[in-house]
């Protein structure tokens, strides 16, 4: 049992050492995108600065949350040809972020071929039930998914009005750190100024 145990833990070393080298080098994210509002003609970028809710201020988790948002977000800002203002008074506009990370869990009998098929409860992710089948637990065949996504939006710091809103959204099997998001930042305001109501995928490459 104990022997049986340490090979199938070596196996499961061996293929993670063999996925980290596997995942070296740049990558892909590619996200949904969609933008709304009416940016002015002519209207140059400007300045920025971020706009916390009284509730993202100070200190506690939310205000770690949003300075994450924040430093994922600035570099997508800037790209897109606003500078950063030191205060929101000399500030164009005001940015507002969001983000949301959402674990989701599929089971194998979410998919429509395992009723096609009629496997039973080990075959269809592992094969057919052998001696080691007991190491398994069903906990383990559920799929964890995370569905992901950010939101910007932009107002104009003299009258509040509300100029440019984009959305981002995928989905994978990790949560995603601050350079998957900063990635989603960028397809989302990949657009600006322009506006494209309809769901559309845009791919931005990260370097590792």
């Amino acid at each position: 049992m104990k022997t049986q145990r340490r090979i199938v833990l070596t196996g499961l070393a061996g293929l993670a050492v063999l996925g980290l080298s596997a995942c070296s080098g740049p990558y892909m994210v590619s996200s949904e995108v969609a933008s709304f509002g009416a940016w002015p003609e002519g209207r140059k970028p400007g300045s920025f600065y971020f706009e916390r809710l009284p509730s993202q201020q100070g200190g506690g988790e939310r205000a770690d949350l949003q300075t994450q948002a924040e430093d994922s977000a600035r570099a997508a800002l800037l790209k897109a040809g606003f500078s950063e203002s030191k205060d929101a008074k000399s500030a164009d506009v005001l940015v507002s972020l969001g983000q949301r990370i959402r674990a989701q869990d599929y089971a194998p009998w979410d998919d429509p071929l395992w009723w096609r098929w009629h496997g039973n409860y080990n075959y269809w992710r592992y094969g057919a039930p052998g001696r080691h089948a007991y190491l398994y637990h069903p906990s383990d065949l559920m799929d964890r998914r995370y569905e992901r996504s950010v939101a910007v939006l932009l107002r104009d710091r003299a009258s509040s009005e509300p100029l440019y809103e984009a959305r981002a959204s995928n989905e994978g099997s990790v949560p995603g750190n601050s350079a998957l998001l900063g990635a989603m930042f960028e397809a989302a305001m990949s657009d600006f100024p322009k506006v494209r109501t309809e769901p559309h995928r845009v791919s931005v490459q990260v370097m590792r």
